[in-house]
C-alpha cells in the first residue's frame, strides 16, 4: 500500500470511529431522555438542595491580662427537622424513636415543660423561671379546652386575680367577662393551684395536650409525656418557617454512628459551638447564655436570630451580646433521594464574634471570692445560718475600672443548667448578685463623705473645730429626739473631724447633718454616685437616697448612714474611689476593650473619663484620709499589722430592724499615700463592720505584694528591718 492509499485508509478508520462514538452518544441520550425519561426525572426531583446556616462561634471573653475566661468548644448536635420526614412518616413516632435512643445512651434532651416527667404527674412551677412560666401560660391558653376551663373558673372566682381582676359594669356579658379575665391573667397569678382549681390537674392537661398534638390513644402516658415535652418545646420556641430544632447536645461520635446507621426519620447531625468556661470564678460577671425563645421574638425582631441561636441572658454575655455574637455563614447542601449528601458549597463564610476584654483581674477575682466564702462559711458555722450572703467590689482609683466584683454564695457556670433546681431552692440565693443588686444601709462607712461635705460647705465646720460628745446628741428644741453615740452611755468628749472619723462618733456627725440639712447632704451623696447608676454594664440596683419624712428633718441620722438609705457594695466602693482620687467620679465599668476576633483592630474601649468632679480641697482630702488611716493603726491594728501596704478604712454596722443581726459593712483604700484601689465589703448579718477587717486585709494582700510596694512583709509584733 502506497502512502496515498494508507492516508485514505486512516481517514476512513477515523471517520468510522467518530460515527461509532456519535452513535453511542445518541443511544445514551435516547436512553436518558426517552427510554428512562420518567425515572431520571423523578430522581432529579427527589434530589434536594437546601441552604443551611453555618453557625459562627461566639466571641471569647478575657480578663485584663488576656487570660481566657470563656471560650468555645466544637460540638455536634442531634437536630430534629420536620421537613426531612417523608410522606407517611408520623412526626410523634419519629420523635419517640429518637427519645428512646437518647434514653438508651443517657443523652439528655431539651424539655422545659413545667411538669414531672413520670407519674404521678404534677406541676413543677417552683423550678421554672419567670420566662418559662410566661411561655407555659401562653401555651395553656393556646389549648382551646384548657382556655375554656380557666375562663369558666375565673368567671366564678375573679378574686383569684387579686387586684389585677378587671371591673365590669352590669351590662357586660359572660363572654366579655371571660375574655377580660383571661387577658388579665398574668404570670404572678398563674399557679399550679389555679390550674388544679380550674380542673386542669397535670394528668388532665396532658390528655388535652395529647389531643392537640394528635398522639394516638394506644400510647402509654409515659411515652406521651416524653413526646409532649418536645412538642411543647417546638410550640414554645415558635420557630415559624424554621422546622429544624436542636433536640439534644452535645452528642458523641458513637451516638452519631448509631444515628447514621439507624435511618432515624427527621434526624440530622448538625455542628455548633458550646460555651467553655475556663474558670470557676466570676459567674455573676460573665453571665449565662441560652437558646432563642419565643419571648425573644419581639425584642430581637429584625436582628436575624432564629430558634437555634445562643443568646446572652445575663452578665457580660448579655451586656455585650452585639459584639460577642458572630455573623453566621451559609452553605448549600445537596442530597440524593436516599438522603446522602452529594455536595456542599459555601456561599458565605461564618465570622466569629469579637473578643471582649474585661477590666477584672482573674487572680484578684478568685482571691475576693475565696475570702468571702471563707468569711461567710465561718460565720454560718458559728450560728447555724444558711441564708447569709456577701458582696464585694474592688475599683481602680481614678479610672472606674472594676478589678473584682464578687457575690457569695455563687454558682458554677459549667454545670448551671444541671444545678438550676437546686440553686432556686437555696435560701441564700446563689444567683442573686449582691455586689450590684444587693442594697444595704451604709452605716458609719458614710461618715467620710459627710466629713467632706461638712468641711467643703461654707460655715459648717473647720478642721480646728472641736465638738464635745456627751454621749447623746439631742435635736435642738426637741430634747426627746436625738441620736446616741455608739459608745453610749460613754462619751468621746472633745473631738475634731479627723478624730470623729477614726472613732466613728455618731454625735459629731449628727451635728454636722443638722447643720448642713438634707438637701446639701443629698447633693454630695449624688455627686459621689450614691443613689445613682454607677454605669456598670451588667445591670444594677441604683439604691435609695435618704429623704425627710413630712415635718421631720432626718439629716442628722442620714449623716451617719441611717435614715432609710440603701446602697450596693459597688456604689460604696466607687464612692471611696471618688473620694481618695481627690473627687474624680468615674463610671464603674467592666469593659476594657472589644477587639476583632483576629485582634486586627480595636472596636471599642472602656471609658475612664470622669463624669463629674467633686470639689475637695487638699486639706479636706488629707484630713479625711488621715482619719481613715488612723483607724487601721488603732482599733483595727490587730488586723492591719499583717497588711503588706498602708491603708485607710472605715467600718459600718447597718441596722436591719428585724430583730436579726446587723449587716457588716467595710470600706477601705490602699496605699494610703497614693491610693490605687478602693474596696467595699458587705456581709449580711455580719454584725460589726470590724469583723470584716481580716477579709479586707486578705484581699489587699492578694492585690499588693512585697515586690509591688518594695518592702518585706512584717509579721505581727515584729520590727521592720
Amino acid at each position: 500500500m502506497d502512502h496515498k492509499e494508507f492516508r485514505h485508509f486512516r481517514l476512513l478508520l477515523l471517520g468510522l470511529f467518530l460515527l461509532a462514538v456519535m452513535g453511542l452518544y445518541t443511544g445514551v441520550l435516547y436512553d436518558v431522555q426517552v427510554t428512562h425519561h420518567e425515572e431520571y426525572l423523578a430522581s432529579s426531583v427527589r434530589s434536594i438542595a437546601r441552604v443551611e446556616k453555618v453557625t459562627a462561634s461566639r466571641g471569647i471573653i478575657t480578663d485584663r491580662n488576656g487570660r481566657t475566661l470563656v471560650s468555645n468548644s466544637s460540638a455536634y448536635n442531634l437536630t430534629f427537622d420536620k421537613s426531612l420526614l417523608k410522606a407517611g412518616e408520623n412526626e410523634n413516632e419519629a420523635i419517640l424513636r429518637l427519645l428512646e435512643l437518647c434514653e438508651s445512651r443517657n443523652v439528655e434532651w431539651a424539655d422545659s415543660l413545667p411538669m414531672s416527667k413520670t407519674a404521678p404527674y404534677a406541676y413543677q412551677f417552683p423550678a421554672a423561671t419567670q420566662a418559662q412560666r410566661s411561655s407555659f401560660l401562653k401555651y395553656v391558653l393556646s389549648l382551646k379546652d384548657a382556655k375554656a376551663a380557666l375562663g369558666d373558673y375565673l368567671l366564678l372566682h375573679p378574686e383569684a386575680l387579686g387586684e389585677a381582676a378587671p371591673a365590669f359594669d352590669g351590662e357586660a356579658s359572660d363572654s366579655e367577662r371571660r375574655t377580660a379575665l383571661l387577658e388579665a391573667l398574668d404570670v404572678e397569678h398563674f399557679t399550679a393551684t389555679l390550674l388544679i382549681s380550674a380542673g386542669l390537674e397535670a394528668g388532665h392537661l396532658l390528655d388535652l395536650m395529647r389531643k392537640s398534638h394528635g398522639i394516638d390513644e394506644s400510647w402509654s402516658q409515659g411515652d406521651a409525656r416524653k413526646v409532649l415535652g418536645v412538642q411543647y418545646e417546638l410550640a414554645r420556641r415558635n420557630l415559624g418557617t424554621n422546622t429544624a430544632y436542636v433536640l439534644a447536645e452535645p452528642i458523641d461520635t458513637e451516638f452519631i454512628s448509631i444515628l447514621s446507621d439507624g435511618n432515624y426519620a427527621g434526624a440530622k447531625i448538625s455542628s455548633s459551638y458550646l460555651r467553655q468556661y475556663e474558670t470557676p470564678y466570676a459567674a455573676h460577671i460573665l453571665g449565662t447564655v441560652s437558646r432563642y425563645q419565643a419571648d425573644d421574638k419581639e425584642a430581637l425582631a429584625g436582628k436575624g436570630y432564629d430558634g437555634d441561636d445562643w443568646i446572652g441572658r445575663s452578665g457580660v454575655e448579655a451586656a455585650f451580646e452585639d459584639y460577642l455574637r458572630g455573623t453566621d455563614g451559609k452553605r448549600v447542601v445537596s442530597t440524593n433521594e436516599g438522603g446522602k449528601t452529594t455536595g456542599v458549597y459555601y456561599s458565605t463564610e461564618p465570622q466569629p464574634g469579637s473578643t471582649v476584654e474585661l477590666t477584672i483581674d482573674l487572680d484578684l477575682q478568685s482571691a475576693v471570692e475565696n475570702a468571702l466564702a471563707q468569711a461567710v462559711t465561718s460565720m454560718n458555722a458559728k450560728d447555724g445560718r444558711d441564708d447569709r450572703g456577701a458582696g464585694a467590689a474592688v475599683i481602680k482609683v481614678g479610672t472606674g475600672e472594676v478589678l473584682a466584683l464578687a457575690s457569695y454564695p455563687t454558682f458554677n457556670l459549667s454545670t448551671y443548667r444541671q444545678d438550676i433546681t437546686q440553686l432556686n431552692a437555696d435560701p441564700a440565693r446563689p444567683e442573686f448578685n449582691r455586689a450590684t443588686y444587693g442594697t444595704y444601709a451604709p452605716g458609719s462607712t458614710l461618715k467620710p463623705l459627710t466629713a467632706v461635705a461638712a468641711l467643703e460647705i461654707p460655715n459648717i465646720t473647720t478642721l480646728a473645730e472641736q465638738i464635745t460628745d456627751t454621749g447623746r446628741w439631742s435635736y435642738p428644741g426637741d430634747p426627746n429626739s436625738g441620736a446616741k453615740c455608739w459608745i453610749y452611755p460613754g462619751r468621746h468628749g472633745k473631738i475634731n473631724v479627723v478624730e470623729a472619723i477614726t472613732v466613728s462618733c455618731n454625735y459629731f456627725f449628727a451635728e454636722m447633718g443638722y447643720r448642713m440639712g438634707m438637701d446639701k447632704l443629698v447633693e454630695y451623696l449624688t455627686a459621689f454616685g450614691l443613689g445613682e447608676p454607677t454605669g456598670i454594664e451588667i445591670g444594677e440596683n441604683t439604691g435609695t437616697l435618704p429623704e425627710n419624712r413630712a415635718g421631720e428633718n432626718q439629716a442628722p441620722w442620714a449623716s451617719f448612714g441611717q435614715a432609710n438609705q440603701l446602697y450596693t457594695p459597688l456604689q460604696l466602693a466607687n464612692y471611696i474611689a471618688t473620694l481618695v482620687s481627690g473627687g474624680k467620679h468615674c463610671e464603674a465599668h467592666l469593659l476594657k476593650a472589644v477587639k476583632a476576633y483576629d485582634n486586627s483592630e480595636i472596636l471599642l474601649l472602656g471609658d475612664t473619663t470622669p463624669i463629674n468632679t467633686v470639689s475637695i480641697s487638699d486639706s479636706t482630702l488629707k484630713a479625711v484620709k488621715q482619719g481613715m488611716h488612723n483607724l487601721t493603726t488603732t482599733s483595727l491594728a490587730r488586723y492591719f499589722s499583717n497588711c503588706v501596704v498602708d491603708a485607710g478604712a472605715k467600718t459600718g454596722t447597718a441596722q436591719v430592724f428585724s430583730g436579726d443581726k446587723n449587716n457588716g459593712v467595710f470600706v477601705c483604700f490602699a496605699p494610703y499615700e497614693e491610693p490605687e484601689i478602693a474596696l467595699a465589703i458587705v456581709i449580711e448579718k455580719g454584725d460589726s463592720g470590724s469583723a470584716l477587717a481580716s477579709t479586707a486585709v486578705e484581699i489587699l494582700n492578694a492585690y499588693f505584694t512585697a515586690d509591688d510596694i518594695g518592702m518585706t512583709i512584717v509579721g505581727e509584733n515584729q520590727l521592720r528591718p
